[in-house]
C-alpha cells in the first residue's frame, strides 16, 4: 500500500467531504432546538403553552412544539416516566410515541472500529521499523540497490594503488563477459570473492569497478540491512536478493561490511544473535546453491576478516580472498594523480614528494588531503593549489585542524617547545630511527604540538633495535621536562601509553624478551560475542608468575629507554636549547632547518648485540650486506679493523658483484 500516493490522490478529499457532510447534518439537525430542564417542560405542559408533543422512549426525551412555533426538548429519568406521560395526557394536546430503531451501520462501525484502530497502530509500527509506509508489505524483500548499464560506471582505470587486487579481479570480469571460455576447459570461477583490509583502501570501489568493466547488473547492500526486529526477515531478504540476481544474471551481488551478518556463530548471548545466525545460515545455503552456470558472483567486503565464521570462508563459498592494504609509495602517487584530475595544481607541486610525505595513508586519506587543499585554496581566494596548502592539508588529516583560538601562556609554550624538542633530538640521536621531518608547537587537534618522523620508504617489518629506538624517542619529551624544568607535566601521558603498548607487545607477541622467550601470550581477542572466548579473563592464558615476569620485562624496557633518552639529551643539551629557541621563534621547523640543527648531534653508541639465549650464540660469519647500503658503506671511511672483515653478500644477486 502506497500511503503517500493515497494522500496525493482524490480519496483523501472524498473522505474529508463525507466527514464534513456528516458533521454538518448533525449540527443542522440539532439547530433550532432548545434544551430545557425537566421542571420547565412539565410546567409548560400544565400551562397549556404546548401545541404538540413527541415522546422518544428510547432516549427518554420529550420534544415540545410551543404555540409560538419554538421547538424545545427535555429529558427525564426512568422513575418519572409515568409522571411525564400523565402530564402529556392532561395537557390535551396531540402527542406521539416513537421508539428509535437501532442503526445497523453504527452498530457495525462500533464492532469494526477497534480492529481498524489496532490495524492502524500495527501499520504505524511497521512503517517506523521499515523506514517508511511504502515498505509495509515488503519488509521481507531485499533492500539492495541495483546499478545497471545506464548508471554512471566505474572502471579499473578509476582505481589506483591496488594493482594486485585488480589483477585478481580481472578473472571475474572475464568470466562474466565470456563464461564459455572457462567452461570449455572445465574451470570453475570462484563463487565468492572476499575483499578485506583497513577502512578507506577502496574495497567498495573495486567491487563497483568489476561491475562497470563487466557491464552487468550490480546489487549493493550493507550487511546490517539484513537483520531487523522481526524474526525471519533477514533470511527472507537473503533469498529475495539472490532470486533477483539470478533473474538478471549475469550479475554481481556486493555485500558491504559482511561481518555484521557473517560473524562467528557463538553462544547466543548477544541481542538479536539468533536472528543473525539464521540470516547467516540462509546466506550459506544460497552460496552452496549457486549453479555453476548462473553467472552470479558474490563479492563481500570487511574490515574484520578474523571474526567471520569459518563456514563462510571455506572453499566453495568465498574461494578467493583478496587483501586490499594501504598503498605503497608508487600506489600513493597513482592515487594522487587520479584525485588531482580537475584540480588546478601549481607548477611547483610534486605529487611524488607528497606521496613520500604520506606513508600509511589510504586512498580515502589521500583523496581527503587533496580535497582539504582545494578547500584551503578556495578559502584564501587563490587560483592554484600550492605546496603550502598541501602541507597544511596533510597536517589537518594527520593531527586535525589548527586550534587558533587556543591561547597558550609563555610558560606552556616553553614547556611544549622543550617537550617536542626532546622527542626530535632523541629520534635524531638514535641509529635506527626514521628522519625527523617536521616539528611544531602550534596546537592542532587535541595536541599542543607534535613531532613528525616519517620513513624514507615503506616498511613491512620492524627490527628490535628500531622498536627500542621508538621507545627512546617516545620518552624524549618526558626526559626533556625532567632535565630542564625538574617538574614533569601531564603532556607525556599519550607518549607513555604508546611506549607501554609497544614494550608489552615486544614481550608478549614479538618474542623479544629473554625472560619470557619466543612465546605468544594472551589470545589477542577481545570479542566475547563471537563465541571464542567464553569464561576467560580478558583472553589471558598464562599464570600469575608469567604475568609478573611480563610486567617486570615491560618496565625494564621502558626504564632502559628512559635512561637512553636521558643520556642523549644530556650529551646534546646545547642542541636541545637551540632547538627550543628556534621553535619559540618560528613555531614550526621543517626538514631542511632540522638537518642544519642536527648536523652536530652526538649519537648514542650502538647497543650490545642481543641474544635470545646464551645457548644460541650468533654465528661468527658476518651479516650479509644490504644492496641499498653497498654504495653508502663504500663511501664511508672505515677503520682498519672493519676493513679487514669483508661483508658477505647475497649469493646469486646479479646487481652485486661477487665477493
Amino acid at each position: 500500500m502506497d500511503f503517500k500516493r493515497i494522500l496525493r490522490g482524490p480519496y483523501i478529499y472524498i473522505l474529508i467531504a463525507l466527514v464534513g457532510i456528516w458533521i454538518g447534518w448533525a449540527v443542522i439537525s440539532q439547530s433550532g432546538t432548545q434544551q430545557i430542564d425537566t421542571q420547565k417542560g412539565l410546567q409548560q405542559l400544565s400551562d397549556g403553552k404546548v401545541s404538540s408533543v413527541v415522546i422518544n422512549s428510547t432516549e427518554q426525551r420529550v420534544d415540545l412544539k410551543t404555540k409560538d412555533g419554538a421547538t424545545e426538548q427535555f429529558y427525564y429519568a426512568t422513575p418519572r416516566g409515568e409522571e411525564v406521560v400523565k402530564a402529556v395526557s392532561d395537557a390535551g394536546v396531540p402527542y406521539n410515541d416513537t421508539v428509535q430503531q437501532s442503526n445497523w451501520f453504527l452498530s457495525l462501525l462500533g464492532i469494526i472500529l477497534p480492529f481498524l484502530i489496532i490495524g492502524a497502530l500495527f501499520w504505524f509500527l511497521l512503517s517506523s521499523a521499515q523506514g517508511g509506509g511504502s515498505k509495509v508489505m515488503q519488509f521481507g524483500k531485499s533492500r539492495a540497490k541495483m546499478n545497471n548499464k545506464e548508471n554512471p560506471q566505474v572502471s579499473f582505470s578509476d582505481v589506483a594503488g591496488s594493482d594486485e587486487a585488480i589483477e585478481e579481479l580481472q578473472e571475474i570480469k572475464e568470466f562474466l563477459q565470456e563464461p564459455a571460455k572457462f567452461q570449455a576447459v572445465g574451470a570453475k570461477i570462484p563463487k565468492g570473492v572476499l575483499l578485506y583490509g583497513p577502512p578507506g583502501t577502496g574495497k567498495t570501489l573495486l567491487a563497483r569497478a568489476v561491475a562497470g568493466e563487466a557491464g552487468v547488473p550490480f546489487y549493493s547492500i550493507s550487511g546490517s540491512d539484513f537483520v531487523e526486529m522481526f524474526v525471519g526477515v533477514g533470511a527472507s531478504r537473503v533469498r529475495d536478493l539472490f532470486d533477483q540476481a539470478k533473474q538478471n544474471a549475469p550479475a554481481i551481488v556486493f555485500i558491504d561490511e559482511i561481518d555484521a551478518v557473517g560473524r562467528h556463530r557463538g553462544a547466543g548471548i548477544g541481542g538479536g544473535n539468533d536472528e543473525r545466525e539464521q540470516t547467516l545460515n540462509q546466506l550459506l545455503v544460497e552460496m552452496d546453491g549457486f549453479d555453476g552456470k548462473t553467472n552470479v558472483i558474490l563479492i563481500a567486503a570487511t574490515n574484520r576478516p578474523d571474526v567471520l565464521d569459518p563456514a563462510l570462508l571455506r572453499p566453495g563459498r568465498f574461494d578467493r580472498q583478496i587483501g586490499v592494504d594501504a598503498p605503497s609509495l608508487d600506489g600513493r602517487k597513482q592515487i594522487l594523480e587520479v584525485h588531482a584530475k580537475g584540480k588546478p595544481l601549481a607548477a611547483s607541486v610534486d605529487l611524488e614528494l607528497l606521496a613520500r610525505k604520506t606513508p600509511g595513508f589510504t586512498g580515502a586519506d589521500l583523496a581527503n588531503v587533496l580535497n582539504e587543499a582545494a578547500l584551503l585554496t578556495a578559502r584564501s581566494n587563490a587560483q592554484l593549489i600550492d605546496n603550502r596548502a598541501l602541507d597544511e592539508a596533510v597536517d589537518r588529516v594527520m593531527a586535525g585542524p589548527q586550534r587558533r583560538t587556543r591561547i597558550m601562556s609563555d610558560q606552556e609554550k616553553l614547556i611544549t617547545a622543550y617537550h617536542e624538542g626532546g622527542h626530535a633530538l632523541a629520534a635524531a640521536a638514535m641509529r635506527h630511527t626514521d628522519p625527523v621531518t617536521k616539528i611544531t608547537i602550534l596546537p592542532r587537534g587535541r595536541a599542543l604540538g607534535y613531532t613528525m618522523v616519517l620513513p624514507l620508504e615503506d616498511k613491512y617489518s620492524v627490527t628490535r633495535n628500531e622498536l627500542l629506538d621508538q621507545l627512546t624517542y617516545a620518552m624524549g619529551g618526558r626526559v626533556a621536562e625532567e632535565i630542564v624544568f625538574h617538574d614533569p607535566t601531564t603532556g607525556a601521558s599519550n607518549d607513555i601509553e604508546k611506549a607501554t603498548s609497544t614494550a608489552r607487545k615486544m614481550v608478549t607477541e614479538y618474542g623479544m624478551s629473554r625472560a619470557v622467550g619466543s612465546v605468544k601470550l594472551g589470545s589477542g581477542s577481545s570479542e566475547p560475542f563471537v563465541g571464542r572466548e567464553m569464561g576467560g579473563s580478558s583472553g589471558r592464558d598464562y599464570s600469575e608468575n608469567i604475568a609478573e615476569t611480563v610486567d617486570a620485562e615491560t618496565r625494564a624496557l621502558l626504564e632502559a629507554a628512559h635512561d637512553e633518552a636521558y643520556q642523549v639529551l644530556n650529551d646534546n643539551r646545547d642542541i636541545l636549547d637551540r632547538l627550543a629557541g628556534e621553535l619559540l621563534e618560528k613555531e614550526t621547523l621543517d626538514a631542511p632547518e632540522l638537518v642544519e640543527i642536527f648536523k652536530d648531534v652526538r649519537k648514542l653508541p650502538e647497543r650490545p648485540q642481543w641474544l635470545s639465549s646464551d645457548k644460541r650464540p650468533v654465528s661468527n660469519l658476518p651479516a650479509i650486506e644490504f644492496p641499498g647500503k653497498a654504495a653508502s658503506t663504500a663511501a664511508e671511511p672505515t677503520d682498519t679493523e672493519s676493513s679487514s672483515k669483508p661483508r658477505r653478500r647475497p649469493f646469486g644477486n646479479p646487481g652485486i658483484a661477487p665477493a
